[in-house]
């Protein structure tokens, strides 16, 4: 009895699933070849349907149809049952003309109700002219032939394009490598090299490949996206993007002499490997034109500034925050962020940044935010002036300059004692003290010498003058040499190259614990880059992997070491967008890094 109650109640569930919304939907290939047949399918999620009328199908042939067909399906997951049940009518159709082809949607009445499908848009292609017959044929047949002869480059092959072959340094080019097949390619392996010349970002595609018709020079062929790349170029000048190798794997089916082999087994396959070389490219990269602003930002695309205040009145040692967004497409990573201009007695901290950009084939999209923090340590009324913002416009092919708004701040005394004591760390006598105006009296015991024993002209009066005079001419010529490598900012930059390194590194550790995998990755390239920027001198802008290669040779660093640094900028590029467990890559990426910059530091000389 209770097997009976149970039952009913499934049958009340599923019945009661079958009452949920409503779908009417058509499906037909996007591509299909002159001569060739095809379905078009519509379906509908309900039983209780009348009235179909499909719309008027022109530039094709109607083989057959409407065929009319019922689907039911129940699922029990966790004592959930979901239960569909859908109806399915299905014409056969044959391509006529080539062309651009749209079908218009479908009607029908289901539960009382009129629903319209959506329209589907076809693409004819001609037919192959290699397979010689009027009605041609289509690659997908040709995927499967029965063939064991050798395999041709017009049979399989791939095609490196670029998007743009003439542009402009620091402008974003697509790089897309794509197949071509006339053969049942089951696999194909292969690396991309590294391009020299650029900085490179790998667009994420899906794992699972899927094929699509395309005419080309006069045949057709299931086609795919294999890899693609946005490139960023470094340098001016004809770069040469290499010839690439991949091997490919396809499977052909070989007829047997043997008539039981071949009703068992199908037949027998092999597998034929191919190798398939991409051509070169030459991409043309031209120098940014003359009259570049001085606090040119390194920025090439279309952006936009956007700034905002935490609070514009406020108390001594009370923090204030200025956010700057940069939106736009370009070259984002790589633009160097602007500088704030605070009052000089306020106490600044490096400013946190934040990307929120995607990767697109006109380069990173999104918004890069920036939060400058800074706290004022005296009262008054300060201003901040406008932050700039200049970059390369491509559109117009201009230099352009954004400005954001100038703050007023309002600094009212807070809680504390800042305003007593004023250090000026430039000089020590620089000390002002307010509110004291009585010396102490001093304390401890009283030497008294007779009075007919004179100081002047003792042993002790010339040592009294001696002392200071020789400690005085030893802290001029520390303090005069400690000036002159401070006003050597190239030096001072070399020296804490190191330290800096060392402080991203521990933010980055920080990122790595908290498992925040771009934000580490990307913490990582700004200290190496920024460590080897120091320690050259060079902006990160003027930075590439072949001038950083020949700069530290200048320096006496070993080719091994080179290498591995350069392996070091590749891997923590590649690793952010490669599948994988991220945990155990960017522990890898975390510690390598750490070692190379110390084995930097180590064979620099300067």
């Amino acid at each position: 009895m209770r097997k009976v109650i149970l039952f009913f109640i499934l049958i009340s569930t599923v019945i009661g699933a079958w009452a949920d919304g409503i779908t009417f939907t058509a499906n037909a290939p996007e591509v299909v070849v002159s001569g060739d047949q095809f379905r078009l399918s519509y379906t509908i999620n309900s039983q209780k349907v009348r009235d179909f009328r499909a719309p008027s199908i022109q530039g094709f042939e109607v083989l057959m149809g409407p065929s009319r067909s019922t689907q039911s399906s129940t699922q029990i997951i966790n004592g959930n049952v979901t239960s569909t049940s859908t109806i399915t009518f299905t014409y056969i159709l044959m391509a006529g003309k080539e062309g651009d082809y749209k079908i218009p949607g479908a009607t029908i009445v289901a539960d009382g109700n009129n629903y319209t499908s959506n329209s589907v848009e076809i693409k004819v292609l001609p037919p192959d002219q290699s397979s010689g017959a009027s009605s041609g044929s289509s690659a997908r047949s040709s995927r499967n032939q029965v063939n064991s002869g050798k395999i041709t480059d017009k049979e399989l092959f791939m095609l490196a394009t670029a998007s743009k072959t003439n542009v402009y340094e620091q402008e974003a080019i697509l790089l897309t490598y794509k197949v071509y097949t006339q053969v049942n390619l089951t696999a194909l392996d292969g690396d991309i090299p590294d391009l020299k010349g650029f900085h490179t970002q790998e667009v994420e595609l899906p794992n699972q490949k899927t094929f699509s018709l395309e005419h080309y020079n006069g045949r057709n062929y299931n086609t795919t996206i294999w890899r693609q790349l946005v490139l960023f170029p470094q340098q001016t000048g004809k770069i040469e993007i290499p010839s690439v190798t991949f091997e490919g794997t396809v499977s052909q089916m070989v007829a047997s002499a043997d008539p039981f082999d071949a009703f068992f087994n199908g037949g027998n396959y092999v597998n034929i490997n191919k190798n398939i070389v991409t051509p070169k490219l030459v991409i043309d990269v031209k120098e940014l034109p003359a009259g570049k602003p001085t606090n040119f930002s390194g920025g090439v695309g279309e952006f936009t500034i956007s700034s905002s205040i935490s609070t514009q009145d406020l108390k001594t040692n009370d923090a204030v925050t200025i956010k700057l967004v940069i939106s736009g497409t370009g070259n984002m990573k790589l633009i160097n962020t602007p500088e704030v201009a605070f009052p000089q007695d306020f106490e600044i901290y490096d400013p946190k940044v934040e990307n929120k950009f995607n990767l697109t084939r006109n380069g990173l999209a999104g918004s890069k935010v920036i939060e400058y923090l800074a706290i004022p340590r005296h009262a008054g009324t300060f201003t901040i002036p406008p932050i700039e913002f200049s970059y390369f416009d491509l559109k117009s092919q201009s230099y352009k300059t954004l400005k954001t708004d100038a703050y007023t701040l309002n600094v009212a005394k807070g809680e504390g004692n800042a305003d007593q004591v004023v250090a000026n760390f430039t000089s020590k006598e620089d000390l002002k003290v307010l509110g004291q105006d009585i010396r102490y009296i001093k304390t401890g015991e009283t030497n008294l010498t007779p009075k007919d024993d004179y100081f002047f002209g003792s042993m002790s009066y010339y040592m009294w003058y001696l002392i200071p005079l020789t400690l005085f001419i030893a802290f001029m010529a520390v303090y005069r040499k400690q000036a002159m490598e401070n006003a050597n900012v190239a030096k001072v930059r070399t020296k804490k190259a190191n330290k800096v390194a060392t402080k991203r590194m521990k933010n980055a550790g920080k990122l790595l614990a908290e498992k925040k995998s771009e934000a580490f990755y990307d913490e990582v390239l700004k200290a190496l880059w920024g460590y080897i920027s120091d320690k050259l001198s060079m902006p990160v802008s003027q930075l590439s992997k072949d001038n950083i290669e020949e700069e530290l040779q200048k320096h006496q660093v070993s080719d091994e070491l080179i290498k591995e640094f350069i392996n070091n900028l590749n891997d923590c590029e590649f690793a952010r967008y490669a599948p994988g467990n991220q945990d155990e890559k960017m522990d890898k990426i975390y510690s390598s890094a750490i070692d190379v910059i110390s084995k930097m530091e180590n064979s620099i000389k300067r």
